[in-house]
């Protein structure tokens, strides 16, 4: 069975049928695994993205500040992502040399286990090292993922296919979300904090090795190459497969990975450097109160009673981050299917400049005015899809740039070498936040306000995560003019 998706041009009936039609058993399974291998994986994102704060919190105990926490949650991203920066490296290599089948494998198993370790954290430097070995499994899956579906399923199918992966995507961080509903991070569950327990659920990727391990096969494509290099094949001599010095000796592919790699920088930075902090905004406009507060404003309560009012006020932020990342997600699955419709029908670069233009905006409004909880039911999809649906772009574009010796590899470089940029920008907005924080033993500095009153000026608050997020938004400029100098693969095949 011919599963080649490159064949040559020429009168196509099937051009006109919707884009599943004609698919084989094989191409569902491949689908099927692929999509699902991604969906966990950005299930155990997000589990860390609903846990993040509440872990780093009770890891330094309860005396630390809340800029510490913001702080120190910010360096357990930043571990996270440079982590993701190795592994899509690293694995992005294997899978052009080893297979892609395999690399998934080990891919999913390396996330998956790693994240349910994070529940046996007694720091937060140990808590940041399994989030590093966490990223590198999340980082190889995509390479992994994308080469596989791209090299699999009909040229007339390929963006469908790949947009559709980062729809499941968003449906994982969704799923996450939701799990965190039910097993609040806040709340202890049977004298186990809940943070633990999310952690312990994203093992459950793992049982999806066991489908793959002897059903999955290499795409035609990737056999064909790795024979040819096998046999020595003059085309092939000096361009092995995952060859560095190929993808960054030949002019052409050493500037579609640079492209690709400024590209990928403008929506990673974005998404984990303002997009995924949309919890922490959450908790600022459903401030809980202390101890200590509580006690000051209600004299007479008893210290049982004081503790209920705090512990419920906890589980109202943790249950409005929920929702408020359900919004985040589900609006940019929905968005991501159409973003990839769009990508299809008017070309790679135009729908890109239209998503990074909504990005800025959505940012501007997000994060400049949402003070109030009613809010986030239409703010939290709108930065969805303003910080999210570009991925879905990045699915269907990277496989294009690339043939497929170098496929898995420059996939790889492309949406993780941007991460080694990438994780200072995640770690940029919680250090940020302490930059724009009024000094201490000012009446801002006290009440957690920055010294910048534009925010209030025009009738929001001077909250500092705020003015750090807009700040970082700049980054979505830096992929408008990337734009410039990118190549347009609408109706191309993949190279070879």
């Amino acid at each position: 069975m011919s599963t080649a998706p490159n064949a040559p041009a020429g009168p196509d009936l099937s051009a006109s049928l919707p884009w599943y039609r004609g698919l084989t058993w094989h191409h569902w399974f491949v689908l099927a695994v692929c999509w699902l291998g991604w969906l966990f994986d950005t299930m155990d994102q997000q589990l860390f993205i609903m846990a993040r704060t509440p872990a780093t919190r009770d890891l330094l105990g309860t005396a630390a500040a809340r800029g510490d926490v913001t702080y120190y949650a910010g360096l357990a991203t930043m571990f996270l992502v440079l982590g993701w920066a190795t592994g899509g490296i690293a694995f992005g290599v294997l899978g052009d040399r080893w297979g892609r089948a395999k690399t998934l494998i080990t891919a999913v198993l390396c996330y998956s286990l790693f994240t349910g370790l994070s529940a046996l954290s007694v720091t937060w430097l140990d808590f940041s090292i399994y989030r590093f070995l966490t990223g590198m499994g999340v980082g190889g899956t995509f390479a992994a993922a994308v080469s596989m579906v791209a090299e699999t399923v009909p040229a007339r199918s390929r963006s469908y296919a790949l947009g559709f992966l980062q729809v499941l995507a968003a449906l994982g961080n969704v799923i996450a979300a939701g799990i965190s509903l039910l097993l609040k991070p806040s709340a202890p569950i049977a004298g186990i904090a809940g943070w633990r327990i999310l952690f312990v659920v994203g093992i459950v990727p793992a049982i999806l090795v066991v489908l793959i391990l002897r059903r999955l096969k290499e795409p035609e494509s990737w056999v064909k190459a790795k024979e040819a290099e096998r046999r020595g094949e003059a085309h092939h001599k000096g361009k092995g497969m995952g060859s560095m010095r190929e993808l960054f000796g030949d002019p052409r592919w050493r500037r579609n990975v640079i492209v690709g790699i400024i590209l990928g920088l403008a929506g990673i930075i974005g998404l984990w450097g303002i997009g995924f902090w949309l919890p922490e905004l959450v908790r600022t406009v459903t401030p809980a109160p202390t101890a200590a507060a509580v006690a000051a404003a209600h004299p007479g309560l008893d210290p049982a009673a004081i503790d209920g009012v705090v512990a419920d006020a906890k589980a109202a932020q943790d249950r409005n981050c929920a929702y408020a990342m359900m919004l985040f997600n589900g609006a940019a699955a929905v968005g991501t299917y159409f973003f990839s419709l769009l990508v299809a029908r008017i070309g790679r670069r135009p729908a890109f400049a239209m998503i990074f233009a909504l990005a800025i905006v959505s940012v501007f409004g997000v994060f400049g005015f949402m003070t109030k909880p009613e809010q986030i039911w239409w703010m939290a999809p709108l930065l969805g899809l303003g910080t999210l649906t570009v991925f879905g772009g990045y699915s269907i574009y990277f496989p294009e740039l690339f043939p497929t010796r170098l496929r898995a590899t420059g996939v790889g470089f492309c949406y993780n070498t941007a991460r080694y940029v990438a994780a200072p920008g995640s770690f940029a907005l919680g250090a940020l936040s302490r930059a724009f924080l009024a000094p201490a033993g000012t009446p801002r500095g006290e009440e957690g306000l920055a010294n910048m009153t534009f925010l209030s000026s025009m009738g929001s608050t001077d909250s500092p995560i705020r003015y750090a997020a807009i700040a970082v938004s700049v980054v979505f400029l830096v992929g408008l003019l990337v734009l410039l100098f990118a190549p347009e693969t609408k109706d191309k095949p993949l190279p070879e």
